[in-house]
């Protein structure tokens, strides 16, 4: 979409959805119907809606967001992880991820093998299902951390495999996944592309190892963001959203994403499948016009 036509339409949008943000924000006179779960995270309405994550949340489903993700659940307070759960059946929000957070050294470790980096693994898989049971969750983000240099490449990757088999032991049984996400932060990292993340769910074998397809990295590192998720599409669980350059709304750097997402849509109604596709971005403008053109940005790329 040329960018003049995006800023068209995004005007006309605006002042559709009547958004007027306040820590009572009004809901939009008529909010869009997306097509898609597009999932907002805590942070992403704080001008509209205040700093209270529960009225944040009231707000993405006032503007019409089927879904919500929230990377730091598991660092929550129980409380909140009750509240914010009850608040998101009440709306009819599916919850996406949460990070299956526990002690960083894990993180960079489970390519070494080393059983005390192992077992903080599956304990903290054991707490997040606590976790999944208070806020209606089933997908939780697992990043299998840095190379270790100084073993071979196929020895890394089955240490990490032992891994998550051993985590997707825990979390099946509760009929929860774990998404494994490839990431293009640096190139230590042991995770890069989606084919990866394919073969280790292959050798896992479970329902509870799934691919998130984070298309922001897709493309920084690859690229043809259709083709792979064509080719990875029967292990891939979740999706998330960034434009490149930047990492902010769709409409605002070099992915077409209405194609994209009309390709998803399309691809989910033929084999029967629900996806969540988290907002895991910023926003390109600051304050409350940035969250309503933020909006307007996923109402112009969900209409095809």
């Amino acid at each position: 979409m040329k960018r003049r036509d995006f800023l068209s339409r995004t005007a006309v949008a605006a002042s559709a959805l009547g958004l007027t943000g306040s820590a009572g924000a009004q809901a939009p006179s008529s909010p869009h119907r997306f097509t898609l779960k597009y999932a907002p995270h805590i942070g992403m309405f704080e001008q509209s809606a205040g700093p209270d994550p529960l009225d944040q949340i009231r707000f993405m489903a006032d503007a019409g967001f089927g879904a919500f993700e929230d990377n730091g659940m598991m660092k929550r307070p129980v409380a909140l992880q009750q509240q914010m759960g009850d608040l998101l059946a009440k709306r009819g929000l599916t919850m996406g991820v949460f990070v299956i957070d526990g002690d960083d050294n894990w993180k960079v470790s489970l390519t070494t093998g080393k059983p005390e980096f192992m077992d903080v693994f599956v304990q903290t898989c054991r707490d997040a299902v606590d976790v999944a049971r208070r806020t209606n969750a089933k997908w939780m983000t697992v990043v299998p951390g840095y190379y270790e240099r100084n073993l071979p490449i196929g020895i890394q990757t089955g240490h990490v495999i032992d891994a998550l088999r051993r985590g997707a032991d825990v979390l099946a049984p509760h009929d929860l996944v774990m998404v494994l996400e490839p990431l293009s932060d640096n190139p230590d990292l042991f995770l890069r592309t989606p084919d990866e993340a394919y073969a280790l769910c292959r050798a896992v074998n479970s329902p509870a190892c799934k691919i998130l397809c984070d298309m922001y990295h897709v493309q920084r590192n690859q690229g043809r963001i259709i083709e792979h998720i064509d080719w990875a599409w029967d292990e891939i669980g979740y999706f998330q959203i960034g434009d490149v350059p930047g990492r902010k709304e769709p409409g605002t750097g070099e992915m077409n994403y209405r194609n994209i997402f009309r390709h998803i849509a399309e691809k989910s109604a033929a084999s029967r499948r629900e996806f969540v596709l988290g907002m895991e971005h910023g926003a390109s403008m600051p304050g409350k016009a940035g969250e309503r053109q933020l909006i307007d940005a996923y109402v112009a790329a969900d209409t095809y």
